[in-house]
């Protein structure tokens, strides 16, 4: 009996205030039958209240009573669902300018961004912020969703002059390539399937795009890197634990401490309490050494040529989301994967300070060397947070620029 394995698509929405994100989204898990009796029952029965004539689906997805009551998105709202191509894990993201933190926590795991455009605005200031928090968080795969085209009598000329611009901006912000939709979300055209006004486009409808965009590659065929959590010692024996988030590693493999740079054997790999001959990522994996090496947590173990660059000069691309300004000269520590070490700002990009959902460019020097990659080959040990020393608070998030 052969079988089909289902894969998993992360994905992000973003759009300005009123583009109709949440309702898209609504419209999205409604047509694709992914709604629950009841919530439905529940959306339907408050949109009554309000006297509504028919079920405002961005009530699916805005599930703070601040949100409801305002009708906007501020928090980032997960919703599972699935077809049966594929399973999907969204994030919903907000749209104003003070919440672009929180479309950085929602994207930076997504391998897609949907970027919605108001149809008769067109492209805005914050269309161009999301884009190039994209771009910043090198999303694979972007999709421009020109919305509202009911609006606009499905005019094929006011979406094509919609993607125009935003392709010369795309270019400048550094995103290589989008893939343009024109939709109707409150309607349901071009959202699951596809629209009867718009018979001008030839592509595909949301839904379909989604099912079939490819997924990322699969980090098991990337450079190992295990970022040692835990040492656990067992009488003489020392085990080394922790998740294994790129590549794979096998029993006899040479393998590398960093920063130290000693060398040593893998002889033992356990996954779940049973000795197994190999491990591939994203498993979680405890592994014994041939020679009794200094490593601790917060080192990094990795195998092959491909070994990351030992750096105690950061540069980094950076979404500041702290209210607490960051300044030139401020003392911070800098977590990587599982190691922290102390830091200090020495540029912010020509900047006097970054405050609240400000995107620059940073560089630090770091009181240790770090592993890194650069975030264009890995986003899981290309990423870091800057944070506060005093408390603890979250800083920044950066991306690790090593070109």
């Amino acid at each position: 009996m052969s079988t089909t394995t289902i894969d998993t698509l992360r994905f992000a929405t973003a759009g300005s205030v009123d583009d109709g994100k949440s309702t898209l989204v609504g419209r999205l898990l409604h047509d694709s039958k992914s709604v629950l009796t009841d919530q439905l029952e529940a959306v339907q029965r408050v949109s009554a209240d309000r006297g509504q004539d028919a079920p405002d689906l961005a009530l699916l997805t805005d599930g703070l009573r601040a949100e409801r009551e305002q009708g906007i998105t501020i928090d980032v709202a997960y919703r599972y669902f699935a077809t049966p191509r594929r399973r999907f894990i969204l994030a919903d993201t907000p749209g104003h300018v003070q919440y672009t933190r929180n479309m950085v926590t929602g994207a930076s795991t997504a391998e897609l961004a949907i970027i919605l455009v108001d149809a008769r605005n067109g492209v805005v200031e914050q269309t161009l912020r999301h884009a190039a928090v994209a771009a910043l968080l090198r999303v694979p795969h972007v999709v421009l969703a020109v919305n509202k085209m009911d609006l606009v009598g499905y005019e094929q000329e006011v979406f094509e002059r919609i993607v125009e611009e935003f392709a010369g901006h795309a270019a400048e912000l550094g995103l290589p390539s989008f893939t343009p939709i024109p939709v109707s979300a409150i309607v349901g055209d071009n959202v699951v399937d596809r629209s009867a006004h718009m018979d001008w486009y030839e592509g595909s409808a949301l839904l379909e795009f989604l099912e079939k965009v490819p997924v990322g590659a699969d980090p098991s065929d990337a450079p190992a890197r295990f970022p040692v959590q835990y040492v656990i010692r067992d009488g003489e024996v020392r085990w080394y634990a922790g998740q294994l988030v790129s590549g794979s590693l096998r029993v006899g493999d040479r393998v590398t401490v960093q920063p130290s740079g000693e060398t040593s054997e893998i002889t033992g790999i356990s996954v779940l309490g049973t000795e197994a001959d190999a491990a591939y990522a994203a498993q979680s994996v405890s592994l014994r050494l041939a020679d009794q090496r200094d490593v601790s947590r917060g080192d990094m173990i990795t195998a092959g040529a491909d070994s990351p660059a030992l750096t105690q000069d950061v540069r980094a691309a950076v979404c500041h989301l702290a209210d607490r300004p960051l300044r030139v000269g401020d003392r911070v520590l800098l977590r990587h994967t599982s190691r922290t070490v102390k830091a200090i700002v020495r540029d912010l990009g020509g900047a006097a300070e970054l405050t609240a959902n400000d995107l620059g460019r940073i560089t630090l020097r770091t009181a240790e060397p770090l592993a890194l990659d650069d975030y264009a080959v890995s986003r899981r040990t290309g990423a870091f947070i800057v944070i506060d020393p005093a408390d603890g608070a979250t800083l920044t998030a950066g991306m690790a620029d090593l070109s």
